[in-house]
């Protein structure tokens, strides 16, 4: 597989930074939601139940942009490094397609399907 061109690598890091932003403001708008839930209100108890499910749901949505946010300071990391594009596992190429649909990756997709086979 060929190597990233630097254009390429130029929109994908552009894209990164895009990515961050939303994500980003993704976390501020969710801050409100994800915090415990006031035992205290005068609601019904399937009031209080939704309620609770909801900020579970809001917490785990909070800790996958947490993470996908992680994953981008990395790469970013790995531009600085003149390492990004390249698989962590297997150090080939991780390939244009699959890196501009998630920019953060880390794996090539043999590599990444071989990790979701060990789970």
């Amino acid at each position: 597989m060929p190597d990233l061109t630097e254009s390429q690598i130029a929109e994908l890091v552009a894209d990164l930074h895009t990515l961050r932003g939303a994500l980003q403001e993704q976390l501020a708008a969710t801050r409100e939601a994800a915090r415990p839930v006031d035992l205290n209100l005068p609601i019904g108890r399937l009031s209080r139940m939704d309620a609770m499910q909801q900020q579970g749901m809001a917490v785990a949505n909070r800790r996958s942009l947490e993470l996908r946010l992680e994953q981008i300071a990395a790469a970013l990391a790995a531009h600085g490094e003149g390492a990004y594009g390249y698989c962590r596992s297997c150090d080939e190429t991780v390939g244009f397609p699959r890196l501009k649909a998630r920019p953060e990756t880390p794996l090539c997709v043999a590599c990444q399907g071989a990790k979701e086979r060990e789970r």
